[in-house]
C-alpha cells in the first residue's frame, strides 16, 4: 500500500509520518466506535461528527491507493 500524500502547513509529510495519520485516524474511528464520548446527547453528537468527518478522511486517504 502506498501512503497518501499529506500535506501540513505547505510540507509534504514524509511515508512514515503519513502511515502514523492513517493509522492514527483507524485507531480513533475504532475507539469512537467502541467506548464513544458518553451516552448522553452532547456526547453522541460529538461522537457522530468526529466518526463522519474521520470516515472521510479515511476515505480519501484509501481512494489515493487506488489511483
Amino acid at each position: 500500500m502506498s501512503e497518501p500524500n499529506i500535506i501540513i502547513n505547505g510540507v509534504l509529510c514524509s511515508n512514515a509520518q503519513a502511515m502514523t495519520l492513517r493509522v492514527a485516524i483507524g485507531s480513533f474511528i475504532m475507539s469512537l466506535k467502541k467506548d464513544g464520548l458518553g451516552n448522553d446527547d452532547v456526547g453522541i453528537k460529538i461522537k457522530d461528527g468526529y466518526l463522519k468527518a474521520a470516515n472521510e478522511i479515511q476515505l480519501q486517504m484509501l481512494k489515493g491507493d487506488k489511483n
